[in-house]
């Protein structure tokens, strides 16, 4: 993603560069990949669907892969309902419609189809596959990603998925909270409108970490 000038700046009178975290080591970085489920994919039976995330999928797949390759983890997160949603994340609930409720408590409630992956990803036998019962999947009590991660000496997190705005950013600023090095993909995160993924991007950017995009995070994986 091309940021204004402006903002650059901002970041490289902070940083001292544009890229605080170019200096990627392959064996300690995670690629972590956000609610790539039918819930918000598919057109029948999803809840939230952002059609974009559909078009992300192949930028997805070759992080993968290249993550894979240079001796990383891949982390797949599915965006989970349950009952305890309703007592313990009630204000969530309560700015809902009932009939937005049961939507999204059917579409994203385990063994439903919704809550399913997207069949185009390509999920390996070694990678790993997660609920979370929050939009951050970095929040106390969310999932227990931090704790996986830090079990196999992950401390640099690649954050890919839909929607750039909602459960990504707040996964990727957790994570950042909870002292990962996060890099936000630019073109592998997708949002409801451009204009929401740009605005996302560019406050993460300026405060919490990285932004690159699926070339740039590839080469630097099979460069070090």
């Amino acid at each position: 993603m091309m940021f204004p000038q402006p903002i650059v700046d901002r970041v490289v009178a902070r940083r001292g560069t544009e890229h605080i975290f170019a200096d990627l080591n392959p064996k300690r970085t995670a690629l972590v990949v956000i609610d790539l489920q039918y819930a918000f994919m598919d057109d029948a039976i999803g809840h939230a669907v952002c059609p974009a995330a559909r078009e992300i999928v192949p930028a997805v797949n070759r992080l993968a892969a290249a993550v894979r390759e240079t001796g990383g983890g891949v982390f797949w997160i599915k965006n989970t309902f349950d009952a305890r949603c309703e007592v313990e994340w009630s204000v969530m609930q309560d700015m809902a419609t009932p009939a937005a409720r049961a939507k999204r408590a059917a579409a994203m409630s385990e063994d439903t189809p919704g809550h399913a992956l997207w069949p185009e990803l390509d999920v390996q036998t070694g990678d790993e596959i997660l609920k979370k019962y929050r939009f951050s999947a970095f929040l106390p009590g969310a999932s227990d990603l931090p704790e996986r991660l830090r079990a196999r000496g992950f401390d640099t997190v690649l954050i890919t998925g839909t929607v750039t705005n909602i459960c990504c950013e707040s996964s990727a600023r957790d994570a950042m909270m909870s002292n990962f090095r996060v890099v936000m993909v630019s073109d592998a995160n997708a949002a409801s409108t451009p204009e929401e993924h740009a605005a996302s991007l560019t406050a993460f950017y300026l405060t919490f970490g990285d932004v690159m995009d699926t070339d740039q995070v590839i080469h630097v994986l099979r460069n070090k």
